[in-house]
């Protein structure tokens, strides 16, 4: 009965001790983005995209989703969470790509060259949709564009 006393406790400490590091881990990847300001942009067709999808700027995670809902337009609006201390020019575009050819969806911003900088709650009016692989095939076979 005393071993299993001290496995119990000895098992409750090292449950302790990985909670810590999966914590610790969590916090210094850089996924998680803390402060930063939101940005609107409305798309045809988001396909993949979620709350939670990242944002990249040439290949590097500069935000998040923050929401995705339909506007009256029945077009998909999205919010998204930029880091304070990434500037994004008012020219940029935003689009829906994939890491690889199987891989998650994430909106990739088009840096523009203006020195005018989007302020935080504007709207990014230049996007484009999300590829639909289905479509593009139907399109190849039928012989339309």
């Amino acid at each position: 009965m005393r071993g299993n006393a001290l496995e119990a406790i000895i098992g409750a400490i090292v449950l302790v001790i990985a909670s810590f590091f999966v914590y610790f881990a969590y916090e210094t990847s850089g996924q998680k983005i803390k402060a930063g300001y939101e940005v609107l942009a409305r798309f045809g067709d988001i396909s993949g995209i979620t709350s939670g999808s990242d944002v990249k700027l040439n290949g590097i995670k500069i935000g998040t989703v923050q929401k995705v809902s339909i506007d009256k337009d029945y077009q998909a609006s999205i919010t998204l969470l930029i880091k304070d201390n990434i500037k994004i020019p008012e020219d940029s575009s935003l689009s829906v790509a994939t890491d690889g050819i199987m891989g998650n969806k994430y909106i990739a911003v088009n840096a523009g060259f203006s020195s005018e900088m989007i302020k935080p709650g504007s709207e990014i009016e230049k996007t484009k949709s999300a590829m639909n692989l289905e479509s593009l095939i139907e399109n190849f076979a039928i012989g339309t564009k």
